[in-house]
């Protein structure tokens, strides 16, 4: 919709965007929207996904498997993303190759972010400290997409999350944007919904 191209248009300029958006907005759809688009273009070599392991609430406790087995459960909406919007043996092709990877928050320091779109999901889920360690992995050629909603902190201390603090105060910074998506892309009951949560949340 217009929405989302007029975002689309402002990302493209920003070397940093964040988007905000209550549940169903499409944050994590335009983000991996964009990120193929400029994969397939040859824009960048390659997609990072990365985000927070928390979990709404409730303890998943030890996975098994390799890295990429034990990510799975908190990767598996991105992946959903990218197969809606592309067919799944052309992602799949993508992740074998490498040109699409996965990497844990947690193992970001001491990487250097080159010509890439790195993607960022759940990022209300990020603390201050570990927002900061990733803002400085970028380098040259990237760009860095963070999708969050600061309804959904799932942090056992919500004043520990770092998106709030990037969103009021890295605006000034050039290239660093900041877009709020309003348009409610599920059932319209999800937004009613959503809206007594916040009344009564205020």
């Amino acid at each position: 919709n217009e929405e989302q191209k007029e975002a689309k248009a402002l990302i493209l300029q920003s070397k940093i965007s964040v988007l905000k958006g209550s549940a169903g907005s499409g944050k994590s759809m335009l983000a991996a929207q964009v990120a193929l688009d400029l994969l397939f273009t040859h824009q960048v070599e390659k997609i990072i996904l990365t985000r927070p392991a928390v979990t709404s609430g409730e303890e998943i406790g030890f996975l098994p498997g390799d890295k990429d087995a034990k990510l799975a459960p908190y990767t598996a909406a991105i992946y959903d993303n990218m197969y809606r919007l592309y067919r799944k043996e052309i992602i799949d092709k993508h992740l074998l190759e490498g040109n699409i990877e996965v990497i844990p928050l947690a193992f970001m320091r001491g990487r250097n972010l080159t010509n890439c779109c790195v993607v960022v999901d759940e990022g209300q889920n990020i603390t201050h400290r570990q927002m900061e360690l990733l803002l400085g992995r970028i380098c040259t050629g990237s760009r860095m997409l963070i999708c969050g909603d600061t309804a959904q902190i799932d942090l056992k201390d919500k004043k520990m999350s770092g998106f709030g603090f990037i969103c009021h105060n890295l605006t000034s910074v050039p290239g660093f944007s900041v877009i709020t998506l309003k348009t409610n892309h599920r059932d319209p009951i999800v937004e009613d919904i959503l809206k007594i949560y916040s009344d009564h949340r205020d």
